[in-house]
């Protein structure tokens, strides 16, 4: 079993909170997490997977809740959204923390019947495929090193191309970490078939369901670049306000994330659209049909599994990470990028250029340091996170690291 670096987040909000909701894909580990939280409590556990429970909740809710010894885990509430709304008013009555566990495979927060339910009473903690450092058993700092300036040593292992590429394409859910290719494609698609079948008739009806796995083809074609929704109309052959529908499901489910734009008051102008990412850098590389041999053979999708497969590390590591930065990207109408842009609540910022080779020259440095003359003292570090080994400086707060030093814990600080 993996460790999981918000199991103490988790415990405490139990604590102090009526309601918790554990949020996240399917897959990626809550249910196992919150049984072990609980093993040496007096929970009862409910699933709404399964569908006599599920038809017998939904017929008399509130008798259901009523019913229910207390304090209770309820597994994919998503479900059966009617739910918050009685259990709102069971701990408006009971005031005493850790009275309801939930679980969710859909953001509640972005459903707009469920959104408001239980505002004020509910904490929720999202939890993503595993990271590399709970794969390896380490809890990883890279997020709040950059931020106090500490910068990665060299490490004594290097890691390979070709091991790293391996880690990539695996991805994070953990029951297909140890399978072999084969396996791993078919675990996928049945994945993908229950998400897609399941879960999205769900949360909504909607026309023309067999047209979301191509476009969610499409839409890994795209991942780690701008979002235009318009050209994914124009090419998946739908309406431009079907599309975003279709996207919103997708993002409700936690298949995609939205990275939102990063902008200050500087005089260059900000282009404004979100980049998208998959959740899992191990679905972009089936998406993509891209395994380690088409990967080493210089595929040209790495580029953009390996930016997701970064940016999705700095989604886990902000989760647990003291500094608790907003991750954006940064765009200029006149070319200028920063792949990724760490904020936090004073505005500093951290600015990450990810490459997928293993050689780094000047002109990957040009975004980062384009924000350093602008930003000025809010800048706290440039990186440049390769698939090389070595740690070398660049200049003055601008350095080159290994991807894998978003796991490594050898630190040494820098003024």
């Amino acid at each position: 079993m993996f460790k999981r670096h918000i199991k103490s987040i988790l415990e405490k909000a139990l604590a102090r909170s009526r309601v918790i909701l554990l949020n996240g894909a399917r897959q990626v580990g809550k249910t196992t997490l919150v049984k072990e939280l609980v093993k040496d409590k007096n929970y009862t556990y409910i699933t709404f997977d399964d569908e006599l429970t599920y038809l017998t909740a939904k017929g008399n809710i509130s008798g259901f809740i009523s019913n229910i010894k207390k304090p209770v885990i309820f597994d994919e509430v998503q479900r059966l959204p009617e739910l918050f709304l009685a259990i709102k008013q069971d701990v408006d009555q009971n005031q005493e923390p850790g009275r309801y566990l939930l679980t969710g495979s859909a953001n509640p927060l972005l459903i707009p019947r469920l959104g408001d339910s239980l505002a004020g009473r509910m904490e929720v903690i999202d939890l993503m495929p595993l990271s590399q450092g709970e794969i390896n058993g380490k809890k990883e700092s890279f997020i709040d090193a950059a931020f106090n300036k500490y910068v990665c040593k060299t490490p004594n292992i290097s890691l390979s191309k070709e091991e790293l590429y391996k880690k990539i394409i695996a991805g994070g859910y953990p029951s297909v970490y140890s399978l072999n290719t084969e396996d791993r494609d078919a675990w996928m698609r049945n994945y993908l078939n229950l998400i897609l079948q399941r879960d999205i008739r769900d949360l909504a009806q909607i026309e023309k369901l067999t047209e979301l796995p191509n476009l969610l083809k499409i839409l890994s074609s795209r991942a780690s670049n701008l979002l235009n929704i318009a050209e994914v109309a124009r090419e998946i052959k739908l309406e431009t306000k079907t599309v975003h529908r279709y996207l919103a499901l997708l993002e409700t489910i936690f298949l995609i994330n939205l990275q939102l734009p990063w902008s200050t008051n500087i005089t260059q102008k900000f282009i404004k659209s979100p980049k998208m990412y998959l959740v899992d850098s191990g679905l972009l590389a089936y998406l993509l049909d891209t395994n380690i041999q088409r990967a080493l053979d210089n595929s040209t999708h790495m580029g953009k599994i390996v930016e997701n497969f970064v940016v999705g590390e700095l989604k886990k590591q902000a989760t647990w990470s003291t500094i608790m930065p907003n991750i954006y990207h940064c765009r200029t109408t006149v070319g200028m990028e920063v792949d990724i842009v760490l904020e936090d609540r004073s505005g500093n910022i951290v600015c990450i250029e990810v490459k997928s080779s293993e050689n780094v020259g000047s002109d990957d440095f040009k975004g980062l340091k384009y924000l350093q003359e602008k930003v000025k003292d809010k800048f706290i570090m440039g990186i440049v996170l390769y698939a090389g080994s070595l740690m070398l400086p660049f200049s003055k707060d601008l350095y080159m690291m290994p991807i894998h030093s978003l796991w490594e814990d050898a630190w040494e600080q820098k003024t």
